[in-house]
């Protein structure tokens, strides 16, 4: 018992004490987390001019078809091994850091690091239609645990590195530090913490650093061509938002069927076998759809003809479905981006036929933040990693007004998050992992309108034996006792054990940000 006690007491100490030092922390996970995830972007990029090549020696010598797809096959049969050595690198990786830091699961760092680059670098090279900001995600997040238990680190602790890495994973994938902070805090960490905000930007920073020594200072996409859009054709943004928030929920319920068409295969390496097949028809059929399709951005900002643009999009779509819903290790992003940047480029060319005028590098921008917005419900860092991507932030009130527009015509329509439903998905079939006996620290603000503004932390009912020890308000931290009334901005501190951290954590996503009225009350 006296062990528990000092165990504790030393985890509230740290707690309060080590903002600077996880900034320190975070350069050193941003410098691990950056250097992984560009020998990573390397590897893909040397494997897609690869790809290339054979496609030209396939299209002269109609023979080498059959061995190039024999070779296919035996990519899905690694694949399929590294699926079953380790189950945690199917698909993006978003959804399994997620529910590691919800305490849902737990993954060995160091298997997942090298199975997910090892089948990362398969399935993308192979010309699946797939990214490599999910895996780079999860390869950060793994690169940061494994600096956490080199330290050794508690759980509170390493889940904020995690973070880190996370947040250097993306930033080092996309040259985005603060696209990669803001979609750390907005969908993993989910609690815009000054100490996460601080220690995540750093890793950032510092993983961006690493990745401009080795690509260079240019952004992702170059539309430094792309004029302002004129206030009276605002209109035109209205409608498009409007558009790709109806895609958005079209592109979720068809990742949703998609895996469990997947599902009703009983052989997994089938399964994995059809999109790796599927990518050496399209290699000699219709290359351009191939891989991610970073040149396709680009490509579509030029005067490509409607039909053009509409066959490109149903390919693209279908194939992104057929590769990610097979479970193959993988990400949806740059995919996503690109099926947005297709669909404003196509929106441009009615508009012509129309009669109005449009510039297609405006409605391609508009496109990529839109569609993000719909599918992935993270606006905020939508926005800003356009910006960061194409080196522009003149479109910032454009892009702002179409992803507000198809984010609301999505969340009209119910659709749920991509990647909450993936997490719900991967939680229905993983049990929960095994606690190490630590006891762990939660934070949550206390938003306006949740159910415990205006009580007293008596009051309130925490699951388990969940204790409130620290209450933060205005930078000050208030001695937490039974008659503290919580207010709108404060933030809260729970002390619980670590296998009651996802119940803890979801009863603070209800109690302390949901604004839906108490049950009882009028509506």
């Amino acid at each position: 018992m006296q062990q528990v006690k000092t165990a504790t007491a030393r985890l509230l100490r740290r707690f309060r004490s080590f903002r600077y030092a996880l900034v320190l922390e975070g350069v050193v996970v941003g410098a691990a987390a950056g250097l992984v995830t560009v020998l990573f972007r390397v590897a893909l990029e040397q494997a897609d001019l690869l790809r290339q090549q054979v496609g030209a020696y396939l299209s002269a010598h109609g023979w080498a078809i059959a061995v190039w797809l024999l070779l296919l096959l035996v990519f899905a049969a690694a694949v399929t091994r590294l699926l079953r050595l380790e189950p945690f690198i199917s698909g993006s990786g978003i959804p399994q850091v997620e529910g590691e830091m919800q305490g849902g699961i737990s993954q060995t760092w160091w298997r997942v690091l090298l199975a997910k680059f090892a089948g990362g670098l398969l399935t993308i090279g192979a010309g699946l239609s797939l990214g490599r900001e999910g895996p780079s995600i999860q390869l950060g997040a793994m690169a940061g645990k494994g600096v956490s238990r080199a330290a050794r680190r508690g759980r509170t602790e390493e889940k904020m590195l995690m973070t880190c890495g996370a947040s250097a994973g993306l930033a080092a994938a996309f040259n985005a530090p603060f696209a990669g902070t803001l979609f750390s805090l907005e969908e993993l960490h989910k609690n815009f913490s000054t100490d996460v905000l601080l220690s995540a930007m750093a890793a950032s920073v510092t993983a961006d650093f690493i990745s401009r020594q080795v690509f260079g200072l240019r952004p992702v996409f170059d539309f430094s061509a792309a004029q302002m859009m004129p206030l009276h054709r605002y209109w035109t943004v209205l409608l498009l938002g409007i558009l790709l928030g109806l895609l958005g929920v079209l592109y979720n319920f068809c990742v949703r069927k998609s895996q469990d068409l997947y599902a009703k295969i009983p052989w997994p390496f089938v399964r994995v076998a059809i999109p790796f097949l599927l990518a050496g028809v399209l290699l000699v059929a219709y290359p351009m759809t191939l891989g991610g399709g970073h040149s396709l951005v680009e490509l579509v900002s030029q005067d490509m003809a409607l039909r053009a643009l509409l066959v490109l999009f149903v390919v693209k779509f279908v194939f992104s479905m057929l590769s990610f819903g097979s479970g193959v290790p993988g990400g949806i992003f740059l995919p996503m981006l690109v099926l947005g940047a297709v669909a404003g480029s196509a929106f441009s060319q009615v508009l012509r036929l129309c009669g109005v005028e449009s510039a297609p590098q405006n409605f391609v921008i508009l496109g990529m933040a839109g569609l993000f917005a719909a599918i992935v419900r993270a606006p905020i860092t939508g926005i800003v990693l356009i910006c960061e991507m194409t080196g522009s932030f003149s479109h910032l009130l454009t892009l702002s007004l179409v992803s507000l527009v198809a984010y609301v015509v999505a969340d009209l329509l119910r659709s749920q998050p991509v990647y909450d439903m993936l997490l719900s998905r991967l939680m229905q079939k993983e049990s929960a992992a095994p606690p190490r006996g630590e006891k762990i620290l939660i934070e949550s603000p206390v938003c306006h309108g949740a159910p415990v503004c205006g009580k007293t932390i008596g009051e309130i009912a925490w699951p388990g034996r969940a204790l409130i020890v620290s209450v933060k308000r205005h930078d000050q931290e208030v001695v937490a006792h039974g008659d503290t009334v919580l207010q709108p901005g404060d933030t809260i501190v729970l002390l619980c054990n670590e296998e009651e951290g996802r119940t803890v954590h979801a009863a603070l996503e209800t109690q302390c940000k949901s604004t839906a009225p108490p049950e009882g009350t009028d509506r």
